[in-house]
């Protein structure tokens, strides 16, 4: 499963929030590249993003060995400094075609929405994917049947076997195996 961090909404698209500009570093203009996603081979010279829903900026050169970045222009530790904390995003059709999946892995941003579904019985919803250490887990919001029952308004549950049975992205559905029992829990 990736992970592209912070699912931002903008009236005229959805937004990815994908990396952050930090201070700058020498004298050339250089600055800071704090990447918040799972492709850092996105971030290469000449690659432009967006820095809100209708202006972008092009990265002149990238140093992810160092984690530097230089805009496109900036010749200068005044001019990099109005980037300075300056978000980076991209759209969801720029990650499908920039950003290639291994087979059975999944973008964040189609996992949220997808029923949470064990034996036939919807447990929940997806509301986000959280990253807690190493694992990834579904933030599961309850369905209303079960919270009428007297169960947990949430659950979190793991993101791979033997939970996970079954993702279906097309029919936003992720068969489980346990989660019942970690609600239960909850």
């Amino acid at each position: 499963m990736s992970n592209q961090y912070k699912v931002k909404l903008s009236e005229e698209k959805k937004l990815l929030h994908i990396a952050t500009l930090g201070k700058t570093v020498g004298v050339r203009g250089d600055m800071k590249l704090h990447i918040k996603c799972d492709f850092p081979d996105q971030f290469k010279d000449g690659a432009t993003f967006l820095i809100n829903s209708k202006t972008s900026i092009t990265l002149e050169s990238v140093n992810l060995a160092r984690g530097l970045a230089r805009v496109l222009g900036v010749t200068s530790v005044e001019d990099a400094k109005r980037y300075t904390n300056v978000k980076l995003f991209t759209t969801y059709d720029e990650t499908r075609k920039n950003c290639h999946l291994k087979e059975g892995e999944f973008f964040w941003f189609d996992i949220v929405g997808c029923d949470v579904v064990e034996d036939g019985k919807i447990l929940g919803k997806v509301q986000e994917v959280q990253r807690i250490t190493t694992s990834d887990y579904l933030n599961v919001k309850t369905s209303d049947t079960l919270l009428k029952a007297g169960y947990a308004t949430s659950f979190l549950l793991p993101y791979h076997e033997p939970f996970i049975l079954h993702t279906d992205i097309e029919n936003k559905s992720i068969e489980v195996s346990g989660g019942l029992d970690i609600l239960e829990a909850s």
